[in-house]
């Protein structure tokens, strides 16, 4: 073909050259001078389309004075029962669509948007989140309600209640006690939890408003909003004694107080570069990681090859623990916000000079092995 194009002498013609050199006139032809792409096919027209008589007819029933106030069921099923159909109750709501008529009339509250809940606590007894599980009792349909409040930066159990029923009054017992326990101040403490109908209840938020507590709900149909009470109940469960089922409520009673011993004080917790509960919530981590690095630098001072990083150092807990922590972008625009704030708050009004955070109670006797259990039946 290239042949053929380069070969311009008038006297030699297109059949020759293409007979000689064993080619079609067509080929050459279709190489060199391509046809247009064809056109794109039009749509045909659906034969099950309404004609424009048809379209206005429905227009102008819809229209009426008497279905003008209806929506289409309503008017398709009212003019079936009259032996008269126009057309598909779809169809007349796409008419109406097309005529930009098909907009919500009624007067009801449209969809919320909830903010992410965004809490950051840097000491306990700053934010607190509390949830409630069930454990399974002797016979199928028997569920024991365990309530546990969590101190979202030590992850210490500071409270917990088990009983047969869930409800508003014991979650507002077992938050008066448990705060008048640890002597939490006015101000200092925000409250986080799940949207339950016990968390929400307008005895809980009086309550937290007398004592001065904020409140902060988990977004609605958000799983991980209260991600580190349902990682605690995760714990629990997964225990190697965890029953399938407890033989009765004092038998719940019995295991949950023994739990609870042993994960805020034996519990060596990898969210807290394994130190327990306890030992961050009352301030024994300096002194524990002071005893820790001692060791290790006798057993670096020994073998110095078995450390190709370099000489150990003990890890601390994180200085700061954050539900939903905030990316860089939005941590820019949140410079000036307090550090433990949540989407709702009960706390004193603005202006007011907040306490200082409570120091926690010493550990004692009594309370060492076990948080407040305020027991119900």
């Amino acid at each position: 073909m290239d042949v053929i194009e380069q070969l311009d002498d008038p006297h030699v013609p297109i059949a020759q050259a293409c007979e000689a050199l064993g080619v079609s006139r067509a080929t050459l032809y279709r190489q060199t001078r391509p046809a247009p792409p064809p056109a794109p096919p039009r749509p045909a027209p659906s034969p099950r389309r309404l004609s424009d008589p048809e379209r206005k007819a429905v227009l102008d029933v819809l229209h009426s004075d008497e279905f003008v106030d209806q929506p289409p069921p309503e008017v398709y099923a009212t003019l079936l029962s009259r032996g008269v159909y126009l057309a598909s109750i779809r169809t007349m709501y796409r008419l109406l669509a097309a005529s930009g008529e098909s907009g919500e009339r009624r007067a009801q509250r449209g969809p919320m948007k909830h903010a992410k809940p965004t809490l950051t606590a840097t000491a306990p007894n700053q934010i607190w989140t509390w949830d409630i599980t069930k454990l399974r009792g002797p016979l199928p349909g028997v569920f024991y309600c365990l309530y546990v409040v969590l101190d979202l930066f030590s992850r210490m159990t500071v409270g917990w209640l088990l009983a047969e029923r869930e409800s508003a009054e014991l979650a507002e017992q077992l938050f008066a006690e448990t705060v008048a326990r640890h002597g939490v101040e006015p101000g200092s403490l925000t409250v986080h939890a799940d949207r339950g109908s016990a968390m929400r209840s307008e005895g809980l938020a009086q309550l937290f408003g007398s004592l001065g507590v904020g409140r902060s709900f988990s977004r609605p149909h958000v799983s991980d909003d209260n991600a580190f009470s349902e990682a605690q109940f995760k714990t629990l469960k997964y225990q190697p004694d965890y029953p399938d089922r407890f033989a009765s409520l004092t038998h719940a009673r019995a295991w949950c107080q023994e739990f609870f011993g042993w994960y805020n004080d034996l519990h060596q917790h990898s969210g807290l570069a394994l130190f327990t509960p306890a030992d961050v919530f009352y301030g024994r981590v300096e002194d524990i990681a002071a005893r820790r690095q001692v060791a290790l630098d006798a057993a670096y001072a020994a073998h110095p090859e078995r450390f190709p990083n370099g000489p150990p150092v003990v890890r601390r807990p994180p200085a700061s623990v954050a539900i939903n922590p905030l990316s860089v972008d939005d941590a820019a625009g949140e410079a000036a916000a307090p550090p433990h704030t949540g989407t709702t708050s009960d706390a004193p009004e603005p202006g007011a000079t907040p306490a200082a955070a409570a120091r926690p109670l010493p550990l004692t006797s009594q309370s060492r092995n076990a948080p407040l259990c305020a027991i119900h039946s």
